[in-house]
């Protein structure tokens, strides 16, 4: 398997919503007076590119001190290219 894992300092993604923002359209804040923008489509596109691959992703975060998001693919010659 090969794993590959992002971090970030910023906001952090409260427990019960880590499952949540892998679905289309959803966000951690989706009020009016979000302070942050963004359509909730860009972790729903890697997860399926990942979940294509055989993969899966998941995210570790604590509020206020930033998410760390990795995803694994398998390293076989079916499922890649290098």
């Amino acid at each position: 398997m090969l794993e590959i894992s992002i971090s970030d300092n910023g906001i952090g993604i409260p427990e019960n919503k880590h499952d949540e923002i892998f679905d289309t359209f959803k966000q951690v804040d989706s009020s009016i007076a979000r302070s942050y923008g963004g359509t909730g489509l860009g972790l729903a596109i890697v997860k399926k590119f990942v979940e294509m691959h055989g993969g899966e992703i998941w995210v570790e975060s604590e509020v206020g001190k930033g998410s760390t998001f990795t995803f694994s693919i398998p390293m076989n010659s079916e499922n890649t290219s290098f």
